[in-house]
């Protein structure tokens, strides 16, 4: 009996120490393992793990993507309008050795801190970097703005153990102070712009009136100059016959064109005409000229 009672307790001080020594890492996380405060073991990968008891302490942190949101950050663009963004940033802990060196034992509330000004200095440049302004910040070009902010925050974050996931920009405000200024100064440049686009397009319409006006001009010279050449040609052609028809009868030449005249002169409501009485325009109406014409018709 006294030997029982003698191996009870040490089967229970046997039992404890195993339990203690033992220990459970969750798929949810990563461990280290302390021996006063020196790194002993990393336990990055799900399952049981064994220390020494009493020496040993397991410290866990997440393996799981954290997020962090940042304050209203105030930005300065290159077209001097200033803007108030916030963003949010996922990342997670990537070497638990170096993050637990970085930032020692209260890591999780400093790596918030460090993170939020590692990630406050990153928006400031390159939202304030040459050739970016807020209407890029506004643009779908935002997107790689955000990458580079991610790239380059990530790079500094490799120091603490972190990696950075992603990056998001949420609200882009302008501060209430500036508003009504920005207002304006965005209206006189949108005025100024369609001044100038108006007097563009007065320009192009000048040319093309002047072109226009040019082609009109050669087109009517040319259609004037067609013309006359033209109006010579028939001239010379109906010369030729009125000289072919003449060389043939002379006489009927004389009466044809006489009929022509009396067609022209008499045209109208006018017919009356003040003439002297020898005149030879009436030569072929006179019944005497009548009477003879008919004498040599006879004979």
């Amino acid at each position: 009996m006294k030997k029982l009672g003698f191996l009870v307790p040490v089967v229970v001080i046997a039992i404890v120490g195993a339990l203690s020594s033992m220990f459970i890492v969750d798929e949810r996380e990563k461990v280290l393992v302390l021996r006063f405060g020196q790194i002993k073991q990393v336990r990055e990968e799900p399952g049981l793990g064994f220390k020494l008891p009493l020496l040993d302490e397991v410290v866990r942190y997440e393996d799981r993507i954290l997020t962090l949101e940042t304050p209203m950050i105030e930005v300065t663009p290159a077209d001097d309008r200033r803007l108030e963004v916030d963003a949010f940033v996922l990342y997670r802990i990537a070497d638990i050795r170096q993050f637990r060196q970085a930032l020692g034992i209260d890591g999780e509330r400093q790596a918030e801190i460090q993170l939020n000004g590692i990630l406050d200095g990153q928006i400031r440049a390159v939202l304030g970097s040459q050739g970016v302004t807020s209407d890029t910040i506004l643009s779908p070009e935002r997107s790689a703005l955000m990458d580079q902010i991610q790239e380059r925050t990530d790079q500094r974050a490799q120091a603490l153990g972190l990696a950075v996931v992603d990056v998001r920009l949420r609200q882009t405000n302008l501060p209430e102070q500036n508003f009504d200024a920005t207002l304006q100064r965005m209206i006189a440049e949108r005025d100024r712009e369609a001044t100038d686009e108006r007097a563009r397009g007065r320009e192009a319409a000048q040319r093309v009136t002047a072109l226009a006006d040019r082609t009109y001009t050669e087109i009517l010279s040319e259609a004037r100059r067609d013309a006359r050449i033209t109006e010579g040609e028939a001239d010379a052609e109906r010369n030729k016959i009125f000289a072919q028809a003449y060389s043939k009868d002379a006489e009927f030449f004389e009466f044809y064109r006489s009929l022509s005249a009396y067609e022209e002169a008499l045209k109208g409501n006018n017919s009356t005409m003040v003439m002297s009485p020898d005149s030879e325009f009436f030569n072929y109406l006179r019944s005497d000229q009548g009477s003879r014409s008919a004498e040599g018709e006879n004979n």
